[in-house]
């Protein structure tokens, strides 16, 4: 998402910097990308697939339908325009396997009409082929739980972070299932005091708030996958870095103070995680 340009729109200001922030991150180790073809829109996608052609490591690659543009950005769940944007999908990441496409949906947690035609467009189009497993992002327990018994859902990708811990039931859920958690805007700005305690413990522990943000999601759950974007390779290290500052448990009990705001917008050990 932060390789576009203001506003999530157009190519990013410094496009040498953002190949140079997928190749680094490849050459670090990270496996998982979050993409969406609205991004931009496609320029995301288009870089993605270039930097993975490039490699020889396998990655995952996650994307995501339900969304499209007209006068702005809008919902778009009929199975024909998940169809298209599959195709797109398929069209700009030509010869790079697609492992995860996630359903993203909008604030309505309903198990609706519209939710039930939406899955069952994405598990033909899975059927068929046109990628390996089936995602889910911004949805309830309720949709998640409707989804289980029809099909395999290899992960969910909502909001979840220090600053929004509203997700803490559903995170525990995927957990107990095997299903993989990806937790969008994980370095979220919370209340001052949260702030100043990720300050305090970087402090404590030489780290960046950012790296304590981060640690704290790995210790929050065996599943979480963090998704932090970047556009700059200074962050990408330092947000893998994150992976090797130990949380006291003293850090882990003050930084899960419940913070229960659901947020609306689209984003910002080794971890089991479906490939292909």
């Amino acid at each position: 998402m932060r390789l576009t340009g203001p506003g999530v729109l157009g190519p990013p200001r410094d496009m040498g910097e953002a190949r140079r922030v997928l190749r680094r991150a490849i050459e670090l180790g990270v496996r998982v990308f979050d993409t969406a073809w609205y991004y931009g829109p496609d320029v995301p996608n288009q870089l993605l697939a270039e930097a993975v052609r490039a490699s020889s490591e396998e990655v995952v690659i996650a994307t995501k339908l339900g969304w499209d543009y007209g006068a702005g950005l809008a919902s778009a769940h009929a199975p024909e325009q998940l169809r298209a944007a599959m195709a797109r999908d398929l069209r700009l990441l030509a010869g790079v396997p697609i492992s995860i496409v996630h359903l993203r949906w909008t604030n309505d947690r309903r198990v609706s009409e519209s939710f039930r035609r939406a899955l069952a467009a994405m598990i033909e189009m899975r059927d068929e082929g046109s990628f390996h497993h089936v995602g889910l992002s911004n949805v309830g327990r309720d949709q998640l739980e409707y989804a289980l018994p029809r099909t395999e859902i290899a992960s969910v990708s909502n909001s979840y972070s220090v600053a929004d811990q509203a997700d803490d039931e559903l995170v525990d859920l995927t957990a107990r299932r095997g299903i993989a958690y990806l937790p969008w805007l994980p370095l979220r700005s919370g209340s001052e005091d949260q702030q100043a305690a990720l300050r305090r413990w970087g402090k404590e522990l030489d780290a960046s708030p950012a790296q304590v943000a981060l640690a704290w999601l790995l210790r929050r759950a065996p599943n979480i996958v963090p998704i932090p974007g970047t556009s700059s390779v200074r962050h990408l290290e330092e947000n893998v870095s994150a992976a090797e500052v130990v949380l006291p448990d003293a850090a882990v009990r003050e930084l899960a103070a419940r913070s229960r705001k659901r947020v609306s917008d689209e984003p910002r050990t080794t971890r089991r995680f479906p490939r292909g």
